[in-house]
């Protein structure tokens, strides 16, 4: 009988430790990464030389955040990944027109890259599958708009490239308040 209580808290142990969302890397790592990020798109416009301003006609997903936010834990996440895993897919396309050095950009992709990596390891395999579906695949959408309505409509020129660039800012602040909610709700 005892043989069995033990078997059984220790199962339970096990089950919610693999089922929680307490991940060091996120409570300790993201938020510096999100600032070295963040600190080389501040770079990539200081050393830009674009002079005329493309009009931004893909307006930002405030709704999409808005509907994360109220989204489990684990949904969260998967929404922050996702995000991560659109920028670095943005940034993976023709940047030969902006004025930014190649090296900052590979940094950029560098950080994005783990940071999705990362993240998404502190989600439990069985939440993956079962994506927010919807939030998902207008997520998808947006950033097809903005590689579509604003890079290949503009050639990939370094106007088009700045408001990305400004887009991804915006982008990854709001990502940093997502994870930081979820490390004080831990």
């Amino acid at each position: 009988m005892i043989s069995r209580i033990l078997f059984a808290c220790l199962f339970l142990g096990l089950f919610t430790a693999g089922s929680s969302l307490s991940c060091k890397w996120m409570d300790h790592k993201f938020k510096q990464h999100n600032e070295e990020t963040l600190n080389l798109l501040e770079t990539m416009g200081n050393n830009s030389t674009n002079t005329t301003e493309v009009e931004d006609t893909v307006a930002f997903p405030n709704h999409l955040y808005h509907q994360a936010s109220k989204a489990s834990a684990e949904d969260k996440l998967a929404f922050t990944v996702q995000v991560l895993e659109e920028v670095a897919a943005l940034f993976e396309e023709d940047h030969s027109a902006a004025s930014w050095e190649d090296s900052t950009v590979r940094n950029l992709l560098n950080i994005v890259s783990k940071q999705a990596e990362e993240l998404h390891t502190c989600i439990g395999s069985h939440s993956h599958k079962k994506k927010n579906s919807q939030l998902y695949f207008k997520t998808k959408m947006y950033f097809k708009r903005l590689s579509d309505d604003i890079l290949k409509k503009k050639g990939h020129s370094a106007e088009a490239w700045e408001v990305i660039r400004k887009e991804t800012k915006a982008h990854l602040m709001r990502a940093e308040q997502l994870a930081s909610s979820l490390h004080t709700a831990n």
